[in-house]
């Protein structure tokens, strides 16, 4: 699998990268109205606090929600076909992402976390079908 440009991790977003490097998938949770989010940002999307964000453990587990074949290639270095998706997690988040194992996907599909490490240890979450 060739690999996108990643950005580098910030200081919202550094302890959710940190814990790729573990492969272990994380949500942002608040604490102050226990909405979950993802990606990390540095405001509760639903609440409006600051103070009160932590990093909660996913259980990786999730659906497809939508998603697209992409047939041209954004750089010369990168195969195609391959699949982008939008996987609802079971904790309620959403996740841009690619699927493995296939370009034939249907809305509903179950789907489990897998990793792609990176070379600067960092490693991105894809996820491939699950029996159910």
């Amino acid at each position: 699998m060739n690999l996108p440009d990643v950005p580098p991790a910030d200081d919202v977003t550094a302890d959710w990268w940190d814990a790729t490097r573990e492969h272990r998938l994380t949500v942002q949770a608040c604490t102050a109205c226990d909405h979950v989010q993802h990606p990390p940002r540095a405001v509760c999307t639903a609440c409006s606090s600051m103070d009160h964000l932590t990093l909660r453990d996913a259980s990786g587990a999730g659906v497809v929600d939508a998603s697209t074949v992409v047939h041209r290639a954004p750089r010369p270095d990168v195969e195609v076909p391959y699949t982008v998706a939008r996987v609802r997690l079971a904790e309620g988040p959403i996740l841009l992402t690619r699927l493995t194992g296939g370009n034939d996907w249907t809305i509903g599909d179950a789907v489990a976390v897998g990793w792609v490490d990176l070379p600067d240890g960092r490693a991105l979450p894809v996820f491939h079908r699950t029996d159910g």
